[in-house]
């Protein structure tokens, strides 16, 4: 009975020691390990031409409420230890804000509830990597802040050969409200299903951390989603890798149509974007590669 007692608990040791690692894995790609991401935001001046055309209602309340999601690094996440949101897109609505003259107030919200959010004029803009496209260009304004491309992140060797021509009948994890479960995923089952194949077998997370978790697990063949956050996941958990990299579109800064600020903040972009504090940013986060050097408005992907 000791004998096997002793074994077990050896047994349990084990177990628990192994769910601890693959959860330090998971939990690896909330933090990155590399980045100063303590260091405050570049200082940019203030823009008064962009300042000018703000309405009165917004000057008045001296804040923006900028809404993005967290939790999806490199992009947007909190400083370790902290409340305090660092990533590109809050360094970047940081910088919209002192070209405005304006503070800057992080809203936190998911994905899918930017949009609504805005349109209930919960949040002045959201800052978000968020893909202007014609739908969402009914209910919202956008200018163009960062090049974003997509990432089809596999198990390492990607032993079923995954692409992004290849997804039919495949089972793929994409994020709840993103672009590639609104507009990409009924796009290429439209393909699959005039090629004779399976629709794409899609599941959706709230958090790529969630996805990439399903995918170590054997629960998903794939994980597609935003290139800058799936390239650091695979440089922080060697079970995966980038099966396939594409796609690469500006994202915008997005605000509801009625508010008033489209014209102040295409100013506001676009002496972000010329400065060196916008090339500071991204390089702070390994993505100079992702500048942008025209500020475009209400342009559709």
């Amino acid at each position: 009975m000791n004998i096997r007692l002793s074994v077990f608990r050896k047994l349990r040791t084990h177990q628990i020691a192994m769910a601890g690692m693959m959860a330090t894995s998971l939990l690896l790609i909330g933090i990155p390990s590399t980045q100063a991401a303590e260091s405050a935001a570049p200082k940019l001046a203030v823009n008064q031409e962009a300042i000018n055309l703000l309405p009165d209602s917004v000057k008045a309340q001296k804040v923006l409420r900028i809404a993005m999601p967290t939790n999806e690094p490199p992009t947007q996440y909190y400083e370790p230890g902290t409340e305090r949101m660092t990533g590109i897109n809050p360094d970047i609505a940081r910088l919209i804000g002192q070209a405005l003259g304006m503070e800057v107030e992080i809203k936190v919200a998911t994905f899918d509830t930017l949009i609504p959010g805005l349109a209930a004029g919960k949040y002045d803009m959201a800052v978000a990597s968020m893909t202007p496209t014609a739908t969402r260009m009914k209910v919202l304004d956008f200018v163009d802040y960062l090049l974003v491309g997509e990432d089809i992140v596999v198990p390492k060797g990607n032993p079923q050969a995954i692409s992004h021509t290849t997804l039919c009948g495949k089972r793929v994890a994409v994020l709840t409200g993103g672009y590639q479960l609104t507009v990409e995923v009924p796009q290429f089952n439209k393909k699959c299903v005039a090629d004779g194949k399976d629709e794409i077998k899609v599941s959706t997370f709230q958090e790529t951390r969630q996805a990439i978790g399903a995918l170590t697990s054997g629960r998903q063949d794939a994980v597609w989603a935003d290139a800058p956050i799936l390239d650091l996941a695979v440089k922080q958990i060697p079970e995966i890798e980038v099966g396939d990299a594409f796609n690469f579109e500006p994202v915008g800064v997005g605000m509801s149509k009625d508010s008033g600020l489209l014209k102040a903040t295409a100013a506001a972009v676009a002496h972000v974007i010329k400065s060196p504090e916008y090339m500071a940013v991204l390089d702070k986060y390994g993505v100079k590669s992702s500048a942008i050097t025209d500020a475009r408005v209400n342009f559709a992907q």
